[in-house]
């Protein structure tokens, strides 16, 4: 059983977000708070796994409330909410730590899914927001495409392949199953990447492969 918070200021997301998660029979929705100053307290005393943030909210903010969360021990994993599509607001959370973001006009099954993804300890890069990220952490400027190559060719041909479809926004499940691997085969290729990238950060990766010219 997962354990979900919503941090949202808008009652109505609260509640819509409510009736998409609270059937769901391994997820279960202990609390909500409207805004970041309430949330610690919540999320405090009710120690959720998975924790919805509203990324702009009034009194604290969901950045600020992500980089408290995230400097406890044993945090809850952070899945970021926006309304925008190329907010550098999420692309800052991200860097902080977060788990991944999701627009909130994201269909109900994709959303339950994000959710058991970063419930499993995977991050979630939704794939209708994910270029717009890439192109805010680049600051729009002209990509170093030589630069990204030569960092990519350290990568075996199937490391790419992964590569690639990390920068879609695909999950390590959508990975396995595209590219006919099992999800523990993703998970040591995604390993290796990170490793001879230098990075831990699905972001850092995928705006390598955009600076490649890849995608």
């Amino acid at each position: 059983m997962t354990r979900l918070v919503i941090v949202d200021d808008d009652a109505l997301v609260r509640t819509g977000l409510r009736l998409i998660l609270g059937g769901e029979a391994d997820l279960e929705l202990v609390g909500e708070a409207a805004d970041g100053r309430q949330a610690m307290g919540v999320i405090r005393e009710l120690r959720p796994d998975v924790v919805l943030m509203d990324i702009r909210m009034p009194h604290q903010d969901g950045l600020v409330t992500t980089e408290l969360l995230l400097s406890w021990p044993n945090p809850p994993r952070i899945l970021v909410l926006t309304t925008f599509d190329a907010d550098d607001m999420v692309l800052r959370a991200l860097q902080l730590g977060a788990d991944g973001f999701l627009l909130k006009d994201t269909p109900p099954p994709q959303m339950i899914e994000a959710v058991r993804t970063v419930a499993r300890g995977e991050p979630v890069l939704s794939p209708s927001v994910a270029r717009q990220v890439i192109a805010a952490a680049t600051g729009g400027a002209e990509p170093q495409r030589r630069q990204a190559e030569a960092e990519l060719a350290r990568l075996t041909e199937r490391e790419r392949e992964v590569a690639v479809e990390v920068a879609r926004g695909s999950s390590n499940a959508e990975i396995a199953e595209r590219l006919y691997m099992s999800v523990a085969t993703v998970k040591a290729n995604i390993t290796r990447i990170f490793t001879k990238l230098e990075t831990d950060n699905r972001v850092h990766v995928a705006i390598k492969v955009r600076d490649a010219g890849l995608l």
